[in-house]
């Protein structure tokens, strides 16, 4: 029986010239040279060696196991940055463990920083590699290697990577333009680490199959060849892929792994799979899956997470680039949350609830977010209080082509990338995708966001002891008639119920079941004499005085709410 080979994905991320390429070209090879055969027919092929993978092979570390076997890191050398955010994405179910590249004489960057909020949505484990160590001068090398250890040791004490192992390393002494006999520095040791940081990851072979296509080409007489790192599910001989971008089924002739040939193929693993002919041009990157796994969706509901490091505010009906499976395309957000009553409620993960009513937000709720009208009056201790949870609608561009329950991240990639900012914006969970491109009609209406409305008006003067006549709720030109029927209450404290419009200029009858209280009647009247008194001459300093006193007017509130896509705009009372 072959010794067992464990494949453990490292992803290999930092900001743009940090050396990336570099240093998995110098793990891979001095891994090589010791390690693995590297027949010229499999660097032909590509299988292993493809766009951004390279792989190093090594003694299987006495915690993953006893017995002879191998451990395999593949180094996803994830490219210039657009695309990284969208390789990472798609890759992030298969990422076992990250190396952050950090240019030991810059530190942390842009792309540093936004590397290591991916890592943190991402990823569980990671290691830091300071690169570069050549470039520092000889004699004070360990005190800045010291140094920037102790920064980023900082940096990362309130993430998830608190206390992760830092290497200092010399990819490629001298830079790129130097000879190839210049020996990488600290790499044996990396590599040592690496083994140190290896894990059994969880692998589900259940579920739909679905892999990330990073390179296609053809063999003539056989088929052509899509490889790639399988993100879910498993994929045996025999079987039918889908090809979605391509809208074909294809069936799965041959499969390599690490150059053998193999019948079986599940999560986690880089395989090449051989299927009839297409032409290879088609599909450069890509997804392939089982047949009609995939949907493809106008819209989106997802459970999200502001990103801390992103500045300012998530705003409602702002665009942002919505990275969804393994694209990014434009798409428009609407916020919503539990009712305020609901904030502290447990929410089940993964599921939408469509029987629940949501509340609209301007924009997501956070610490650094001005509370809302409704927070404030549900929270007189002046401690804004944030739900658990929260949602937004998302409306994309184009459609897009996605797994269920795939992660979604949120960023601002048109700002500028020489800017000091953090464009990642939020990261979620797809939960629920609109495959049908009137969703407008179909089926939003099921989707119970409300607005809550608060209109303030006043009383003008009594009419008898259970009714009076109410002013300034209304516009002039409002149609009365869509509110008589609406519960109002009095600053005075009754209930009352609007029964019509009152003569031309917006004013409105309002009646009173239970009467008006000795007290009210009083105030209002003493109001009303004050308004007739004020019409004949000058008032003394002691009337207005008194006025301000006694009169304080009586005023009317309105409070109800309306569902955002209910098309009849309906007005609800609780």
């Amino acid at each position: 029986m072959a010794a067992r080979v464990l494949n453990v994905n490292v992803g290999v991320l930092g900001h743009i010239d940090s050396g990336k390429t570099a240093l998995a070209r110098a793990l891979s090879t001095t891994g090589s040279t010791a390690a693995f055969d590297r027949a010229p027919q499999s660097r032909a092929r590509g299988i292993t060696l493809d766009l951004g993978f390279s792989c190093l092979r090594t003694a299987l570390p006495p915690q993953l196991g006893p017995g002879p076997g191998e451990l395999q890191l593949t180094l996803v050398d994830c490219p210039g940055h657009a695309s990284l955010i969208r390789t990472i994405i798609g890759g992030a179910q298969i990422i076992d463990l990250m190396m952050l590249v950090i240019d030991v004489t810059k530190g942390m960057q842009t792309q540093s920083a936004e590397c290591l909020v991916i890592g943190q949505i991402a990823c569980q484990k990671m290691v830091v590699v300071l690169n570069k160590i050549d470039l520092l001068p000889e004699g004070k090398r360990q005190s800045a290697i010291e140094k920037m250890t102790k920064k980023m040791q900082k940096t990362l004490e309130n993430t998830k990577f608190s206390g992760c192992p830092i290497v200092a390393v010399a990819a490629k002494p001298g830079g790129p333009e130097a000879p190839e006999s210049e020996n990488p520095q600290g790499i044996s040791e990396l590599i040592e680490v690496l083994k140190s940081q290896a894990y059994l990851p969880s692998r589900d072979p259940s579920g739909h199959f679905l892999m990330a296509v990073d390179h296609c080409f053809s063999i003539k007489g056989q088929g052509t060849v899509m490889t790639g790192t399988i993100l879910s599910g498993s994929v045996s001989l025999g079987d039918n892929v889908e090809i979605p971008a391509l809208k074909v089924t294809k069936k799965v002739k041959s499969m390599q792994m690490f150059h053998t040939p193999v019948t079986y193929a599940m999560q986690g693993d880089r395989v090449g799979v051989c299927v009839t002919q297409f032409d290879p041009k088609l599909l450069e990157r890509g997804l392939i899956c089982t047949p009609d796994s995939l949907h493809t969706i106008h819209a989106a509901i997802i459970s999200l997470k502001k990103i801390q490091y992103f500045r300012g505010a998530l705003q409602t009906k702002a665009k942002f680039h919505i990275t969804v499976g393994h694209e990014t395309v434009m798409g428009k957000v609407m916020f919503f949350s539990p009712a305020p009553a609901n904030f502290n409620e447990e929410i089940q993960e993964n599921v939408f609830d469509f029987e629940k009513d949501y509340l609209y937000q301007e924009q997501y709720l956070s610490k650094d977010s001005v509370s809302s009208e409704e927070n404030k009056e549900n929270d007189q201790a002046g401690e804004v209080q944030l739900p658990k949870q929260q949602w937004a609608l998302l409306e994309f561009e184009k459609p897009v082509t996605c797994p269920k329950l795939c992660l979604v991240i949120g960023s601002k990639l048109d700002t500028d990338i020489h800017a000091n900012t953090c464009r990642l914006a939020f990261h979620g969970v797809l939960l629920q995708g609109m495959e049908d491109k009137n969703y407008t009609e179909t089926f939003l209406p099921k989707l119970k966001v409300y607005k809550q409305k608060h209109k303030e008006g006043q009383v003008e003067r009594v009419m008898d002891d259970y009714s009076v006549i109410g002013r300034s709720l209304f516009k002039k030109e409002t149609n009365i008639q869509i509110f008589v029927g609406l519960k109002v209450k009095l600053s005075t404290g009754e209930d009352g119920i609007i029964d019509g419009g009152f003569g031309q200029s917006g004013k409105f009858k309002i009646r009173i079941p239970d009467g008006l209280k000795p007290d009210t009647k009083m105030l209002l009247s003493a109001a009303s004499k004050k308004k007739s008194k004020g019409g004949k001459g000058d008032m003394t300093k002691e009337d207005e005085s008194s006025k301000n006193d006694s009169a304080q007017p009586v005023t009317i509130s309105l409070i109800f709410k309306r569902y955002v896509f209910d098309t009849q705009k309906k007005m609800i009372q609780s």
